[in-house]
């Protein structure tokens, strides 16, 4: 079968070394003679796995012991309602910004457990830019940001300086770029395109913050539960989790994160630039607020839209039709895709152009 270049959104591309060691623990983890996915949890082979994973994330997002590092089932999703419930006490405000479908869907589950203020939003352009300069109340609980917007394709590039505890969703670009973690105070990630497949969700806390609500949780919905049982409360998803770390392993040897966001600046410099010059296309977002990860764009026809993706069918390209509540086209270039998967589409790009242009 000829290679495909995989541009889906998420469940996303993993680095095809990842790809064929988890493949071999299924057959065989760490000379077990068992499958990873029949082993104990509670194995010390499993719990060198939960070990290492911890120290990756330390280690990649450059935090120290005043964070706990997790890994929950549930996905993003779940976050949006355990984020209020364990930091918003009673009578107590939190703070929002709103550029997206996540954000918004944030929103709307912290309104269950108190007083949400939305202090900004891009709704009324589409989500066409992250909003800036607004003013953040210093007596809001936590102020929650979304990094990055797969749908819309907007991303932040100057995190807000926060006066109250800042909280984010990385869904889609943790591990993609520098950053200093110390800013957050709660960090959280589904692994499904940077990180692992879909089935973890990382949470990385400041231990300062946990229990802040008072409030009396359910077990498995406190995030102390499972800051002391090191993620393993239960039967944790084992298979993401370890190639989640295959992932993290991949990302050090590949010259760690400062290497990675080169390699991402080039290849979203690279097809922007073809989206800016091709007659045949333009971009929805603000070029200041481009996100690096999800290239969102539109063809200057809309009758183009089918014929452009029958053209990147052709060419092995897949995974480029925009979300269904926005339309056109989606580039998702995340950490495992190659430049010269981008080479390949952009190429498309210009083909298309000399076609019917």
């Amino acid at each position: 079968m000829s290679k495909k270049h995989n541009f889906y959104a998420g469940p996303a591309i993993l680095p095809e070394t990842v790809l064929a060691q988890s493949a071999e623990a299924i057959r065989n983890f760490a000379d077990m003679g068992l499958s990873l996915l029949e082993i104990s949890h509670r194995s010390k082979q499993f719990e060198a796995v939960m070990d290492e994973s911890r120290s990756l994330v330390r280690q990649l997002l450059g935090i120290d012991e005043d964070y706990e590092v997790m890994f929950l089932t549930g996905g993003a999703s779940t976050q949006f309602f355990m984020i209020p419930m364990n930091l918003l006490r009673e009578n107590e405000s939190a703070s929002y910004v709103n550029t997206g479908t996540w954000a918004s869907l944030a929103i709307k589950e912290a309104k269950l457990f108190g007083q949400i203020n939305v202090l900004a939003s891009s709704e009324e352009d589409q989500f066409r830019y992250i909003p800036k300069g607004f003013s953040i109340p210093e007596d809001s609980a936590y102020l929650h940001i979304t990094s990055n917007n797969t749908i819309y394709g907007s991303q932040y590039h100057h995190f807000p300086e926060s006066p109250v505890p800042l909280v984010c969703d990385m869904s889609s670009d943790i591990f993609s770029r520098r950053l200093n973690a110390s800013k957050f105070s709660l960090i959280y990630a589904g692994a499904q395109k940077n990180m692992g497949p879909a089935g973890v969700t990382l949470v990385v806390i400041r231990k300062d913050m946990l229990g802040r609500s008072g409030r009396k949780l359910p077990t498995m919905l406190d995030y102390r539960t499972h800051a002391d049982k090191g993620s393993m409360y239960n039967t944790p998803p084992v298979f993401p989790i370890y190639v989640s770390m295959l992932t993290m392993r991949w990302i050090l040897n590949s010259g760690g994160i400062e290497a990675i966001e080169a390699r991402n600046r080039e290849k979203a410099e690279l097809l922007y630039a073809e989206i800016d010059r091709n007659s045949c296309f333009e971009g929805t977002v603000k070029k200041e607020d481009r996100s690096w990860m999800n290239v969102v764009f539109v063809p200057t026809k809309a009758e183009w839209e089918n014929q452009f993706l029958e053209e990147c069918k052709k060419n092995a390209c897949v995974g480029l039709a925009g979300h269904r509540s926005v339309g056109g086209f989606r580039a998702s270039l995340y950490n495992a895709l190659d430049i010269s998967s981008v080479k390949v589409l952009v190429e498309t790009m210009r083909e298309f152009e000399k076609k019917y242009a």
